[in-house]
C-alpha cells in the first residue's frame, strides 16, 4: 500500500500524511535539522547520497560492513547516546557499551527497544540477525549471542550508521529525556 501511495504521490506526502495520521515526533537528522521520524524514512537515495559521507551511505543504505578497529566509535569511551545518522532515532547508551574486541562499537541491548528492528540475513555466512533503524530502515549492523551478561547479547553495530551525542550535549541537541541516565 506504502508503495503504491509512493507511486501516486510521491514520498513526501507519505510522510506528511503519517505525521498528520500517526502524530510522529520531530528529532534530529545528520545535518541537525529538525525532522518528523516519519519524514526520515522518506528521504530519497539523491538526497541521502548529498548528506552522507560515501562510507555513511554504504552502510546504512546498500548493507555494508566498515572495517574493523577503523571507525569512528569502535573505542569511544565518552558518556552519551548513539543515534541513527539517518533519522537522529535513538538507538544506543553509552551505559551499555562494552569492549567485544571486535573493532566495532558493541552493545548489550537498545536504548529503546522499539527503535529497532531485527531481519533474518541470509548470506555468505549462514544466517544472522540484521538489526536495523525502525524509521528510517537503516543498515546498522548484526546481533549475536555471545555478550555479556544479564542480556547475553552482542549488539555489534558499525560506526557509520550512528551519530554519537555526548551526555552534556544531550539537551540542546533536543534528547533531554535521556540526561538523567548520566547524573552524578
Amino acid at each position: 500500500m506504502k508503495k503504491l501511495i509512493a507511486a501516486a504521490f510521491g514520498t513526501a506526502t507519505i510522510a506528511l500524511l503519517s505525521t498528520w495520521v500517526i502524530g510522529a515526533s520531530t528529532t534530529k537528522d545528520v545535518t541537525g535539522s529538525e525532522v518528523s521520524e516519519a519524514h526520515a524514512s522518506a528521504y530519497s537515495k539523491e538526497d541521502l547520497r548529498k548528506r552522507l559521507t560515501p562510507i555513511q551511505y554504504k552502510v546504512t543504505q546498500e548493507d555494508g560492513t566498515e572495517r574493523p578497529f577503523q571507525n569512528e566509535y569502535w573505542n569511544n569511551k565518552e558518556a552519551g547516546i548513539y543515534v541513527d545518522i539517518v533519522s537522529g532515532e535513538p538507538l544506543f547508551s553509552s551505559k551499555d557499551k562494552y569492549k567485544s574486541g571486535t573493532g566495532w562499537p558493541s552493545f548489550s541491548r537498545p536504548l529503546i527497544d522499539k527503535n529497532i528492528v531485527e531481519k533474518d540475513d541470509i548470506s555468505i555466512f549462514g544466517v544472522r540477525t540484521e538489526i536495523r533503524s525502525k524509521n528510517a530502515d537503516s543498515h546498522l549492523g548484526h546481533v549475536f549471542s555471545d555478550g555479556p551478561k544479564p542480556t547475553g547479547l552482542r549488539y555489534c553495530m558499525n560506526s557509520a550508521a550512528l551519530r554519537f551525542v555526548p551526555a552534556d550535549k544531550l539537551k540542546d541537541e533536543g534528547y533531554e529525556k535521556f540526561a538523567s541516565l548520566f547524573d552524578k
